[in-house]
């Protein structure tokens, strides 16, 4: 893991030399991997934006909260510069309230920073005062009010807890007073990680391997933080087990790799293509499969009594599933000792893995017709090799999920726990800004609707974004559940919005396509592109209709 010692000296100031609180708090946050701030200043915030700049850390303005802490997880994905919100009080903090839940459940180590009030002031003044800590503990691992004297020593027990086990959000609320206070320099506290926890007895585990002809791993999201891509690649030639993963944990493996059957989940057909192979499998290894991901036909999905080792950064008592064995600890390591000293042997003696990533691939294969399924294999052969995309919540990610294919970890960002939309142009943004390579945005029509303000922050940036938006003037996954259900349509229809014309008001490139030449055509000159290009893709919402 990075960033494992935090330890500081406040930026820009000589021996000696007076500091504000904000300057050792922004110094702490530097010296813990944070290279940039996405917020929208208030002025209660402004000495904390100010010291943030001194510590070499860039602000970044968004047009929401909400919108800002997505972009941090972005950047965290691409980078793994921590990631870092700052709000001001009050309707700052309300705003992120739905990115905190984000965090929480797809455990980002976000830092989440608000300027408030002096509590004696509280007691008499009420404009934009509410209880910051009230609202947000039940979202976040620990929130913090900072004292004088204590700014360092907050940011490295945030940052710490943030990291520790499975990632999520920690709350800083930074009184005014502190955060402008002058005071002397001083040694910064360290804070050391544990090492990650190895199970001292992995014999019953490497029995159960060593005795499976028919293993089978599903791969989740503590693999991915805990970068164990190739410790997952090594268990399964070890092994001769196919790979299943968490919409999350595509990539960990390229999905190219014939192991890897593919993502599930979310998908019912997906699900049920796979539901053979999990029923004859012996042995179930769960590579840090977290079921926060996934859906109620995830309850209990294998018989009782099946072999099941569960590999975990962090125990939670879930009740999704049943195990054998449940082993806590750095995933990736844990899995490097159960693969050492296996023979190499024969697995799946009647080949059922092979014929069920031919039928899941055959399944989700684009029709010749245009619509989603022709955008998303379009731009799959388009975009380059290491290309990041990210989706939005809705029915064009449950498809694209099953179609896109990752050739590496954190290559599809999306909100898989919270299924919140509007993340995907502000992920994007994130993750263009550290890797500075065009990356793919997908978004529904209403979801861009509510963060359209973020283009402007693509133009401001420079970045070049790829706004791929499908335009079928609906809420059309909600839409396809009315249906199935049997219940009258409402709430679902929307205007269409002329986004073409609404990127080149922001100072972006926007064309609408309606058929396969178009795009290919568009999205080729796009990746050759400075700054954003907004391609919006009129399909029909009836295309959906049994795609998954």
């Amino acid at each position: 893991m990075r960033h494992e010692r935090i330890a500081a000296e406040p930026a820009g100031t000589g021996l000696g030399q007076p500091v504000t609180g904000a300057d050792l708090l922004a110094a702490q946050l530097a010296a813990a991997g944070a290279t940039h701030a996405f917020g929208i200043p208030g002025g209660e915030v402004l000495a904390l934006v100010d010291a943030l700049g001194r510590a070499g850390i860039r602000f970044e303005l968004a047009r929401h909260e909400n919108a800002a802490g997505f972009m941090a997880e972005g950047l965290w994905h691409a980078t793994g510069a921590l990631p870092v919100l700052v709000a001001t009080l009050g309707p700052g903090v309300a705003n992120a309230v739905n990115v905190l839940a984000n965090a929480q459940q797809d455990r980002v180590p976000l830092i989440f920073v608000t300027g408030c009030v002096d509590q004696a002031l509280a007691e008499s003044y009420t404009h934009q005062v509410f209880d910051h800590q009230a609202v947000l503990r039940p979202l976040v691992k620990a929130s913090f009010r900072v004292a004088s004297g204590t700014e360092d020593l907050v940011v490295a027990k945030a940052v710490a807890i943030a990291r520790r086990g499975r990632p999520g959000p920690v709350h800083i609320d930074l009184p005014i007073s502190v955060a402008e206070a002058c005071t002397l320099p001083h040694v910064a506290p360290m804070m050391t990680f544990a090492a990650p926890a190895i199970p001292a007895d992995l014999h019953p585990a490497q029995a159960l391997i060593a005795a499976a002809q028919r293993p089978l791993v599903i791969a989740g999201l503590d693999l991915v933080e805990q970068e164990g891509g190739a410790a997952l690649d090594c268990f399964l030639a070890g092994t001769g087990a196919p790979l299943l993963t968490t919409y999350k944990a595509k990539g960990l493996v390229p999905e190219g790799d014939p192991r890897v059957i593919g993502a599930v989940g979310l998908s019912p057909r997906a699900d049920a293509i796979v539901r053979p192979l999990i029923e004859a499998a012996d042995l179930i290894v769960l590579a840090g499969y977290d079921p926060i991901e996934m859906r109620q036909g995830w309850r209990n999905p294998w018989p009782a009594g099946k072999p099941v080792i569960d590999i975990v950064a962090e125990p939670v008592q879930h009740g999704m599933h049943a195990s054998s064995l449940l082993l806590e600890g750095d995933v990736g390591t844990i899995l490097t000792r159960l693969a050492d000293g296996l023979p190499a042997k024969a697995t799946w003696p009647g080949g059922e893995p092979a014929a069920i990533r031919q039928a899941f691939r055959a399944a989700f294969a684009a029709p010749a017709a245009w619509g989603p399924h022709a955008v998303f294999a379009t731009l799959r052969e388009i975009a380059p090799a290491g290309t990041v995309a990210t989706a939005d919540s809705g029915a064009h990610r449950i498809l694209l999920s099953q179609i896109w294919d990752c050739d590496g970890p954190r290559r599809l960002l999306q909100s898989s726990g919270l299924c919140t939309m509007g993340c995907a142009l502000p992920l994007a943004t994130g993750a263009a800004l550290g890797s500075g390579r065009p990356t793919l945005c997908f978004v529904g029509d209403a979801g861009l609707e509510m963060v359209l303000g973020e283009l402007a922050t693509l133009r401001d940036l420079r970045l070049p974004v790829i706004v791929v938006v499908l335009v079928d003037r609906a809420l059309g996954l909600i839409a396809l559940k009315q249906r199935q259900l049997g219940l009258a349509r409402a709430g679902v229809d929307i205007g269409e919005t002329d986004f073409s014309a609404a990127a080149r008001a922001m100072g972006g490139h926007g064309v609408a396509i309606e058929d396969r030449e178009t795009l290919a055509r568009e999205a080729q000159a796009a990746f050759r592109r400075d700054g954003f290009t907004l391609l919006a893709c009129r399909i029909d919402a009836t295309s959906y209709e049994g795609a998954f």
